[in-house]
């Protein structure tokens, strides 16, 4: 019996070689395929990009091979993509979707086919289950046309997106302030997608840009991944205090999310540093509209919603809840708690450049550094502290469901539990307003367990609490 293969928060992410195959990549290809033709897709545009994992771009060919079959018309990167580069090629190309071969920040071992719409936005679930659903069991029910035929009539050719993308981002941002600031900014680039991009974007003043980790090496070495949070970033902090750096920006794998160092080599949270950037609009920018977060993230939003009388909205984790909600809300800004932003004006996606963009210019408008940006937000909200910690699991994930809802817990980390929401996980609300999250990923055998707290010493209680509601210790 073939392999069955199951989408997760983006797609479908697999181990090279063991079940991410070039047959289970066509299969996957087939079912987005028929899903598109069933929509009446055929004879559309849709845009095929890849990373620099492993075959990354051999995969992108035999996806693009594919869909030129089923009669669909093939735009193909000419190169390694960033992910928000390919989503804003669909909207300005008017495709009617994208296939992304990457698996972001996963374990070298790992490859993933991602799956957009027409507005270069995560597809929603019910979309996902259908497009699996039409994922043919055996290799010989896909249809497959060789490139150089599918070139020939006229269903493949080759592009360029990087032009049309950076004159989308002057229209968002003047990065001439950024330019002439005379900032060190240090880039780490985690061997991933988002190279050269800082510096092509910002060359031509007194602001330096120096980069580490831009070479191509699907190994990932001094990280385990190339996710942007420690372990894996503390070269490119360490490299940011050698330099004198004022900050440090930290592409993913495919350079859809940031993590931000600061200028003493701290690394800055995904929490605060959405909290940052939503400040950056309200008030920086004076931009008015809805907040869309997931329930991983921080409850600073609330209370910035509050002060600036926006409306924040909280949906389960992974962009295919984020994407339709920005879309349904015309939503300021959407973002997760994985390092991941989306702004209105641009697409439903996760925008690692554009974010890191965003940063620079907070600190060159607001004439300060990182740690003083912080300061400035807690003025207003008040100090948040953050965690996380992720564990292997093994046995069947509904037993573990039931263990985590029979230990009912009165106390978390010595603070009094208010409330439990079961949007996505098990979400313990504490009495300071700070949470206890315990959740499986969608895309790997792991069980994350966060906490956001007021009271920077009860961050470790209320992790190891939770890893033994999780029966993890």
């Amino acid at each position: 019996m073939s392999y069955k293969i199951h989408f997760g928060t983006d797609g479908w992410r697999g181990y090279i070689a063991e079940d991410y195959t070039f047959d289970n990549v066509r299969r996957c290809a087939q079912g987005y395929a028929s899903y598109m033709v069933k929509r009446g897709k055929k004879g559309e545009t849709f845009v095929v990009g890849h990373d620099k994992r492993f075959h990354s771009e051999n995969f992108a060919l035999a996806v693009a091979e594919v869909l030129a079959r089923n009669g669909l018309k093939v735009l193909l990167t000419n190169g390694a993509t960033p992910t928000p580069v390919i989503a804003y090629s669909v909207v300005h190309q008017k495709a009617a979707g994208a296939v992304n071969i990457t698996a972001s920040h996963n374990p070298p071992t790992d490859n993933g086919f991602k799956v957009r719409n027409e507005f270069g936005a995560a597809i929603d679930p019910d979309g996902l289950y259908e497009i699996e659903d039409l994922i043919p069991e055996d290799v010989k029910d896909v249809k497959r046309m060789p490139a150089e035929e599918a070139k020939e009539k006229g269903l493949l050719k080759l592009f360029d997106p990087a032009p049309d993308y950076i004159a989308h981002l002057h229209d968002l941002i003047d990065l001439e302030p950024i330019k002439q600031a005379g900032l060190k900014v240090m880039v780490d680039c985690m061997w991933g997608n988002g190279a050269g991009w800082f510096p092509r974007l910002l060359a031509g003043g007194k602001t330096q840009v120096f980069e580490i980790h831009n070479q191509r090496n699907p190994s990932f070495p001094e990280m385990s991944r190339p996710e942007p949070i420690p372990p894996n970033i503390n070269v490119g902090l360490k490299a940011t205090l050698d330099a004198g750096a004022d900050v440090c920006l930290i592409t993913d794998g495919d350079a859809d999310r940031v993590g931000v160092g600061d200028e003493k080599g701290n690394f800055v949270n995904q929490l605060r540093v959405f909290a940052l950037l939503a400040y950056y609009l309200l008030e920086v920018r004076q931009a008015r509209g809805a907040i869309v977060k997931t329930l991983s993230t921080t409850g600073m939003l609330e209370k910035l919603g509050k002060l600036y009388n926006v409306p924040v909205y909280e949906t389960g984790v992974g962009f295919k809840y984020v994407a339709p909600k920005m879309l349904e809300t015309d939503a300021m800004i959407g973002g997760e708690e994985s390092g991941g932003y989306a702004f209105r004006g641009n697409v439903p996606e996760r925008d690692g450049i554009l974010a890191g963009l965003y940063m620079l210019d907070m600190m060159v408008k607001l004439q300060r550094k990182p740690s003083e940006l912080l300061d400035l937000l807690f003025s207003k909200v008040g100090p948040h502290y953050y965690d996380r910690v992720d564990r292997l699991f093994s046995g069947e994930r509904s037993a573990r469901e039931a263990m985590i809802l029979a230990a009912d817990p009165k106390t978390i980390g010595g603070l009094k539990v208010t409330g439990l929401n079961s949007t996505d996980g098990f979400k313990f609300e504490l009495e300071d307003g700070g949470w206890l999250l315990i959740r499986f990923s969608g895309t790997e055998p792991i069980m994350r367990v966060y906490t956001e707290t007021t009271h920077p010493d009860r961050v470790d209680s209320i992790l190891k609490d939770g890893l033994k509601i999780a029966g993890l210790v």
